[in-house]
């Protein structure tokens, strides 16, 4: 149970740290444009067929990747994944081990949906990790597709693994 409260006190944390972030208004740098839409995570991923979602942002583009790191943080993804995404109570995210696969696509609808609504829409898990605590679903949590495609650019720009397996071990 103290598992559920810590995790409850977390999302509320986020929430908190959601709400002043969006007060603050965010310069996009040079080849840093938002996406002409910002849905909701769950709106994006509601609206595009499996397979569909990819990254707009390159893991290469500093003040995409600082600005997912500044993200990151105010969304309390660290409280569960570590500061730099190096694992804490749930999985690393520095790695080549992909619970559920590597790929954009999936890695988006697994923040928007959690785990278990992911699992319920046909994914299943690929790989194995020693710590591996239920995602929940941040779909409600993270504001904007843009602001979780900008925290995805800085968990691939952390990656440590395999370059093969950068996407997913396997991907095409």
């Amino acid at each position: 149970m103290v598992g559920v409260a810590g995790l409850a006190v977390t999302m509320l944390h986020a929430g908190l740290h959601t709400l002043a972030a969006a007060a603050a208004p965010q310069a996009a740098a040079p080849g840093s444009q938002a996406p002409a839409s910002t849905m909701t995570p769950g709106q994006r991923a509601d609206s595009t067929p499996k397979g569909q979602l990819k990254n707009p942002y390159a893991d290469t583009d500093a003040a995409v990747v600082q600005a997912g790191q500044q993200m990151y943080m105010s969304y309390a993804c660290s409280g569960c994944h570590g500061g730099t995404g190096g694992g804490g109570m749930c999985p690393p995210l520095t790695n080549d081990v992909w619970v559920y696969g590597g790929d954009d696509d999936t890695l988006f609808r697994l923040v928007t949906y959690g785990s278990q609504d992911l699992q319920s829409k046909g994914y299943s898990r690929t790989g194995q990790e020693n710590v591996v605590g239920a995602m929940p679903a941040m779909g409600q949590i993270v504001k904007t597709d843009d602001d979780l495609w900008r925290i995805l650019a800085f968990v691939r720009a952390n990656y440590h693994g395999s370059p093969d397996c950068k996407f997913g071990c396997g991907a095409k």
